[in-house]
């Protein structure tokens, strides 16, 4: 049987590829190796149903796996603060001992062969009276790593909100863009039939045609590039939210989605906010307590230690002496108590050695709390000027619409009635098409700039945008 299970085992053990220019062929338990099935998701999407914002944020966060870990994270952690807090009570167990000795004894002029037997039940104590607050540091690390975790989970929960917000506006992006592909290509083909139908009146000349047909081509084209990406994006948005990317859903259209006109407050106002609600940031400051608890708990093992330990319980013996007939012995009460004071006073330097690494470790975690405050300050700076710079963008490209679709309008007119040539009115389209273009785009981007914002400051967890 060893050698079967040697040999099974030579057989299924992982090799290294034999030569660097082939692939590497797995063996056949390895080729037996599936990714577990995709999880039935908590929420399903209804294909006729159109989401908003916020619907797709409740599906994430109910789907998403990233959310799962950081909560059984967070769980774990929990349950190692009870382990800590366990410590400072005593520990009882309850013991069933039984044991059997055999012994020559030196009786009289021989040696005698005498067997005992011994079953006892009994209950058994351990307790730690007094450290000097060692095992309180424990527990207060094992707090601040819990509080540490808590904000672990809620940063993941502030990062899946802007990864759901962030797919999402780029799919109204991706959607608004072939809207205004699609409104672009009807524009060109109607400027492609004012031409045929002016040359078939004698009023236009061939080269009008091709040019207005080849202006039309040009916008198939672009039509046909938007619906790709309006594809890639709704699978984006997809994984985000937890479901398979084949799944159809719809969402609504970003020219429905109100513009704000101003960003509320000033920068310092979201900086201080930032500073005072970032989970990432309030982590670390978790951390550094913790840390700050390592360094007490590791002072504290200077110190000695007084504890009790004992039994208590009932025991029933039988003995039996050679030629003798066995004699059994009454059920009697056993105790056992003592009183220990135990201090190291040598360790190798052990002790010397991990408060240095606990003091270490403080300081680690004290020079990344200020980094992250520095990185924050400059992360918010840097959402709220680039929301800003949207905000103007926006407004710019509202405007460029508007007069752009005037402009088109007129030169189509005039182009019907003979007053302009056909380059104008192929201009004016490709200037509306670019306009509609940049409206889109910077609709998006002003959400998205808001959104990062908000991010940044911590504001996502509250349901608050600026």
């Amino acid at each position: 049987m060893l050698c079967m299970l040697v040999a099974e085992g030579i057989s299924c053990a992982q090799s290294a590829p034999s030569v660097s220019d082939h692939p590497w062929n797995a063996s056949s338990a390895e080729q037996r190796l599936r990714v577990p099935a995709r999880p039935v998701p908590a929420r399903f999407v209804d294909p006729a149903k159109v989401y908003t914002l916020s619907d797709l944020v409740n599906i994430a966060e109910q789907n998403n796996p990233e959310t799962r870990v950081a909560w059984e994270n967070a769980k774990a952690r929990a349950a190692d603060l009870g382990i800590a807090q366990s410590t400072l009570y005593p520990t009882l167990a309850a013991a069933a001992l039984a044991g059997t000795t055999r012994a020559d004894i030196f009786f009289g002029p021989t040696f005698q062969r005498q067997t005992v037997e011994t079953f006892s039940p009994v209950f058994r104590l351990d307790y730690i009276i007094f450290d000097f607050g060692e095992r309180l540091q424990e527990v207060s690390i094992s707090r601040s790593n819990l509080l540490a975790a808590n904000f672990q989970f809620n940063d993941t929960h502030r990062k899946l909100i802007f990864q759901v917000m962030e797919t999402y506006y780029r799919l109204l992006d991706s959607k608004g863009q072939q809207d205004a592909a699609d409104a672009n290509l009807k524009n060109a083909q109607t400027v492609q039939q004012a031409a045929e139908a002016r040359l078939q009146n004698g009023l236009a000349t061939l080269p009008d045609v091709l040019e207005a047909r080849s202006a039309a081509a040009q916008a198939d084209y672009d039509l046909q590039a938007a619906i790709g990406a309006t594809e890639i994006a709704q699978g984006d948005l997809a994984t985000a939210l937890g479901i398979s990317p084949t799944s159809p859903f719809q969402v609504e259209s970003i020219q429905n989605i109100k513009m704000p006109d101003s960003i509320a407050d000033t920068v310092e106002t979201y900086i201080d906010k930032a500073l005072s609600q970032r989970p990432d940031l309030m982590q670390r400051v978790a951390e550094l307590r913790a840390a700050g608890a390592e360094v007490k708990a590791a002072g504290k093992a200077y110190f000695p230690q007084l504890s009790i330990d004992g039994q208590a319980g009932l025991a029933h013996s039988y003995g039996q002496q050679e030629q003798l007939a066995g004699v059994y012995s009454p059920t009697q009460e056993t105790w056992d108590a003592q009183l220990t004071l135990s201090w190291t006073l040598f360790d190798g330097l052990a002790r010397e050695n991990r408060l240095a690494r606990a003091r270490a470790n403080q300081k680690q975690a004290a020079a990344t709390v200020d980094s992250i405050r520095d990185q924050v300050e400059n992360q918010v700076w840097s959402a709220y000027s680039t929301a800003r710079t949207a905000l103007r963008q926006q407004k710019a490209a509202a405007a460029l619409l508007e007069a752009a679709t005037e402009s088109y309008n007129a030169a189509l007119e005039s182009y019907n009635y003979g007053v302009r040539s056909q380059i104008d009115v192929v201009s004016a389209q490709r200037t509306l098409a670019e306009a509609r273009t940049a409206d889109v785009t910077a609709r998006t981007r002003l959400l998205t700039g808001l959104a990062a914002l908000a991010y940044q400051t911590g504001d996502l967890l509250y349901g608050k945008t600026p």
